[in-house]
C-alpha cells in the first residue's frame, strides 16, 4: 500500500481525468491519478482481438471538436478520413432495402417533408438554448417533462419521420429509447455537437479517426505521468473537510487538497463519501444513468462492399442493427465494419444465446450488404453494459425531468470534491472531445482555487 501525499488526486485515468492530471502537472501542481482497472482509457479501449485492431470504445472525431484535436496535435497523433465513397443503404419501414447517396434518407416526399420539418425545429431549438446552461431557459420545464417520443409525435404525425429523427438521438447518441428521456435532452445532445442537423451527417460526426486508436489519448498522458498513474487501484473511501481530503483505494492512500471524480456518474455511488454528500447530489445521481448499446465488429479478409460500389453506410429504425459503417483501420487491407444496437433492441437480443445472437446480428449486416457480411474472419462484441467500471454507454443522460431540476449543480464542487467527465460537457457532450474539454475547464477551476486560497494564507 502506497502512502502519498500530492496537491490533487484524480480518480479515473480516462481521457477526462489524465487531461485534468496533465494541466494541473504543468500549472506546477503535485497530481496521483487512481485507477480502478488494470488499464488506461476508461470509456476509449483500442485492443487486439484475434489479430484484428479493435476500437472497443469511442473513436471518431468531429470538425467542431476542436479541443480533442489540439490535444491529438500535442501528442502527436494523427487522424485519417472514414471510408464514405459509394452508395449508402437505407432499410425502409416497409422493410424496403434501397441504395442512395448524399445525406437524405430516400422517403417518400411526404416523410422527407416531415423530417426536414422536425430537423428544422430541433435546430432552432438548440440554437436558442444553447448547449451550456439548457436548464436556464424558459423553456426548460416544458421541454424536460416531455418524451423525446411524444415530443416528436406533438410535432409529426409521420411516424417514419419520428422514428427516423429518434434514431439520430436514441439510437445514435443517448442509447436509450426515446420514451426515457427528455426532448430537453435531446436539444441538449443536438446543441452540443453544433445543430440538430450536424447529428444527421454522419461525414460530420464520424468524420475522422485516430491512427493507431482512440486509446493512444490517453496512454501517452499516462506515459507523462509515469508513476503518478496507480492501476488496478478502485477508490473505495474518501474523507473529507473543507480544506482537505484522504482518498483510501485498494493500492494507495493519498492525501491531497482537491479530489477530481473523473468516472460517469453512475459509479460515483461507488464510493464511500466521509461525510456524506449533500442531499442535492445524492438526489442528483440517481436521476443520473448511462444507456446500452452494443457494438458489434465484424472483420473480413477485403472490403467486399466497396467492389459492389458500397460505402458501407447503412441505416434502419426498425432493423436489429439500426446502423452500420466502414470501420477499416488505417492501411489494413482487410475490411471492417461496425454496428451498433440499442436500448430495448440490445435487451433483447442479450436473451439470445451467444451464437443465436451472432448468426441474428450478421444477417441484419447482410440486409444492408449482402450475404458476404455473413461470414466474417473476426467477430466482437464491445459489450460496455457488463463493464464493472463502466456498466453502460456510451454516457449518462437523465432521466425524464432530470435534466432542468438537477442540471445547474452538476458541475458544483463540494468543498474539495470536483466532478469531470464526458457525461457533464456541454460542447463534446458524450464524446472524448467533451471529456477533453471538461478535464481542461476542472483543472482550469482548481488552479485558481489554488492561487486565491495560497494567497488568502
Amino acid at each position: 500500500m502506497q502512502n502519498l501525499d500530492r496537491d490533487v488526486v484524480i480518480v479515473g485515468a480516462g481521457p477526462s481525468g489524465l487531461t485534468a492530471a496533465r494541466e494541473l502537472k504543468k500549472a506546477g501542481l503535485s497530481v496521483a491519478v487512481l485507477e480502478a482497472r488494470d488499464r488506461v482509457g476508461g470509456r476509449t479501449w483500442t485492443d487486439t482481438i484475434d489479430g484484428a485492431m479493435l476500437e472497443i470504445g469511442g473513436q471518431w472525431v468531429s470538425p467542431d471538436q476542436t479541443a480533442l484535436m489540439e490535444l491529438l496535435d500535442e501528442l502527436g497523433l494523427k487522424m485519417y478520413p472514414r471510408y464514405r465513397d459509394g452508395e449508402s443503404v437505407y432499410i425502409g419501414a416497409d422493410g424496403k432495402r434501397t441504395q442512395y447517396t448524399g445525406d437524405t434518407f430516400p422517403v417518400n416526399e411526404t416523410t422527407k417533408a416531415e423530417m426536414d420539418k422536425l430537423v428544422a425545429i430541433l435546430d432552432e431549438l438548440a440554437a436558442e438554448i444553447g448547449p451550456t446552461e439548457p436548464w436556464a431557459h424558459p423553456k426548460a420545464r416544458e421541454l424536460d417533462t416531455i418524451s423525446f417520443h411524444h415530443w416528436l409525435r406533438q410535432n409529426s404525425s409521420d411516424e417514419e419521420a419520428c422514428n427516423n429523427i429518434g434514431l439520430f438521438i436514441a439510437g445514435g447518441m443517448l442509447t436509450k429509447p426515446a420514451h426515457a428521456f427528455s426532448a430537453l435532452q435531446a436539444v441538449l445532445m443536438a446543441a452540443s455537437a453544433g445543430s440538430f442537423t450536424h447529428l444527421t451527417d454522419e461525414d460530420f460526426i464520424l468524420d475522422k479517426r485516430v491512427i493507431g486508436g482512440m486509446q493512444q489519448v490517453s496512454l501517452l498522458q499516462a506515459a507523462e505521468l509515469g508513476s503518478d498513474v496507480v492501476l488496478n487501484s478502485p477508490v473505495r473511501t474518501i474523507n473529507w473537510d473543507d480544506n482537505s481530503v484522504t482518498v483510501v483505494s485498494e493500492q494507495a492512500t493519498v492525501n491531497a487538497r482537491y479530489v477530481i471524480m473523473a468516472v460517469p456518474p453512475n459509479l460515483y455511488s461507488r464510493v464511500s463519501f466521509n461525510p456524506p454528500l449533500p442531499r442535492r447530489q445524492h438526489q442528483m445521481h440517481q436521476h443520473q444513468s448511462l444507456g446500452l448499446v452494443i457494438k458489434v465488429h465484424a472483420v473480413y479478409s477485403t472490403p467486399f462492399w466497396r467492389e459492389d460500389g458500397l460505402s458501407g453506410t447503412g441505416f434502419s429504425a426498425g432493423a436489429l442493427v439500426q446502423e452500420v459503417y466502414d470501420n477499416t483501420n488505417h492501411g489494413d487491407t482487410r475490411g471492417t465494419l461496425v454496428g451498433f444496437i440499442s436500448d430495448e433492441k440490445a435487451d433483447a437480443v442479450f436473451e439470445l444465446s451467444a451464437e443465436d445472437r451472432k448468426k441474428a446480428v450478421l444477417e441484419s449486416i447482410a440486409g444492408f450488404l449482402g450475404e458476404k457480411a455473413l461470414t466474417p474472419e473476426v467477430y466482437y462484441e464491445s459489450d460496455w453494459g457488463s463493464e464493472e467500471w463502466t456498466r453502460g454507454a456510451y454516457a449518462s443522460s437523465y432521466d425524464l425531468g432530470g435534466l432542468h431540476r438537477y442540471g445547474k449543480d452538476q458541475h458544483a464542487n463540494v468543498g474539495p470534491i470536483y466532478w469531470s467527465s464526458s457525461d457533464l460537457a456541454a460542447e463534446g457532450y458524450q464524446h472524448v472531445d467533451g471529456a477533453v474539454r471538461m478535464g481542461q475547464a476542472t483543472a482550469a477551476r482548481i488552479v485558481e482555487v489554488n492561487k486565491l486560497a495560497s494567497v488568502t494564507v
